[in-house]
């Protein structure tokens, strides 16, 4: 790194991956800790909160004391590689870490990640999984009391006939012999994979059909095997979306669906595939007049980011690797992390309609809806939690910037404006009107805080 892009650096704030101290202190270890947990990056000692070089009487071996009290005070062990930089004849320290392999890192015992310009302690259930992740472990992969002779023998026959007409497995014959060869079971032992694709289980999905948020239509709860689970809820929003018809010449005419089918089996597979099965809590779809959501418990794994996904080199990363393995022999989906890039793909034939991914935190919802209609739900479908008003004033971008903070009140500018397709300035000015005009304000500071939706 040299001095003008490590100036660049400090000139750009604090991120993800960068944390400036005016002093060396726990909190400046406990940052070290949190990027060693997440992607790497650098804590810089001299820097103070607006930004200016304050610099840090400092020498080698003071700075030598440092990371031998960080070595001190992680486990396991961190030594970061420890610099000092002048500049402006002011001298300042650099903390350089890459992520650890084993993860997590604790700081005296306790367990941070890296999460925006911000520092946040792990729970239990994220220090499970961070665990997992680094041995290249998932959950499905722990065995269950459950054996083959309580499976249902149709999701044993639709595995084994579709595996063989996608040709990524020639079945042997033997069923047992091909579970042990492809991970489900071993010595004779399932795996929570095989229970969830075959067996009996009490995970759910369970589908509405609104016609508005507090009205249902029809609704279903499935909880038949996983296999056999995809087909009947594809039957039920077949049953429950718009088929119209479009003419490719004078007498041929293909079927339109509402919304197009493959991209609806890629986000039920992928809900499916990615859902954290230690919470009871359902696989949630709900099907609107103007949208269709997904949703499902555990937020995004291993360090993805929802920027990622609208990209075409996000590195796939499976919570249950197992249940990944076996959509993709049976030809559902790439074992390697395409299906948002097919998504984005599919969706060019229908320029009425936009996709979202939010990360929730404790669950993800994917939605896809028509264009036309965001505004409108401001007013509609949050009504009873924004006020019934809200947003029927505003038109165009400003109802649509209002949609997305309701849905989601700790959203950044640069989400925003990626969901949007307007540039970060424009989001600021919109943002900047809509403060004015009294329907948000923000609450709390620049790393903690979220928008508010003003009750007119």
């Amino acid at each position: 790194m040299t001095k003008k892009e490590l100036q660049n650096i400090i000139s750009n704030g604090e991120d993800e991956a960068v944390e400036l101290k005016s002093g060396f202190n726990n909190e400046a270890i406990v940052s070290i800790c949190a990027l060693a947990n997440t992607n790497g990056g650098h804590v810089i000692i001299g820097v103070s909160d607006n930004l200016n070089i304050i610099g840090i009487a400092t020498n080698q071996q003071r700075v030598k004391d440092w990371v031998n009290e960080i070595k001190q005070k992680t486990s396991p062990a961190i030594i970061p590689i420890a610099r000092i930089v002048s500049i402006e004849d002011k001298k300042v320290v650099v903390f350089s870490v890459n992520e650890f392999p084993v993860k997590p890192i604790s700081m005296r015992g306790r367990y941070y990640k890296r999460s925006g310009a911000s520092n946040q302690q792990l729970t239990a259930d994220e220090i499970v999984e961070m665990r997992l992740v680094s041995l290249n472990f998932s959950f499905d992969s722990f065995y269950v009391e459950s054996g083959i002779t309580s499976f249902d023998t149709n999701a044993l026959r639709i595995f084994s006939e579709r595996i063989e007409q996608s040709g990524r497995y020639v079945p042997s014959g033997n069923i047992m012999a091909d579970f042990e060869k492809l991970g489900f079971c071993k010595a004779g032992k399932m795996t929570r994979a095989a229970e969830l694709l075959f067996g009996v289980h009490h995970t759910a999905i369970h589908i509405g059909r609104f016609k508005s948020a507090e009205t249902i239509i029809d609704d279903i709860v499935i909880r038949n095997p996983l296999i056999i689970a995809i087909e009947e809820s594809m039957d039920f929003i077949k049953r429950n979306i718009a088929l119209g018809y479009e003419f490719a010449g004078e007498l041929q005419r293909k079927d339109r669906w509402q919304y197009p089918l493959p991209v609806i089996r890629e986000l039920l597979l992928n809900t499916v595939i990615h859902k954290d099965y230690r919470n009871p809590t359902d696989i949630i779809i709900k099907i609107f007049d103007n949208r269709i959501e997904f949703s499902n418990p555990g937020g995004l794994w291993g360090n993805l980011k929802v920027e990622d996904l609208y990209t075409d080199s996000y590195q796939a990363k499976h919570r249950n690797r197992l249940l990944a393995e076996a959509f993709y022999l049976m030809g559902d989906v790439e074992k390697y992390g395409t299906g948002f890039i097919r998504i984005r793909k599919y969706m060019e034939a229908y320029p009425e309609l936009v996709f979202e991914v939010n990360d929730l935190k404790d669950f993800i919802r994917t939605v896809v809806r028509s264009k036309i209609d965001v505004g409108k739900d401001v007013g509609k479908d949050v009504g009873k939690d924004v006020g019934k008003d809200v947003g029927k004033e505003l038109t165009g971008h400003l109802n649509d910037i209002l949609y997305l903070i309701s849905n989601n009140p700790q959203i950044i500018i640069p989400d925003i404006a990626q969901k949007t397709g307007l540039t970060q300035r424009s989001i600021q000015r919109h943002i900047a009107t809509l403060k004015k005009r009294n329907y948000i304000k923000r609450k709390g500071g620049r790393k903690e805080g979220y928008w508010q939706i003003i009750n007119k």
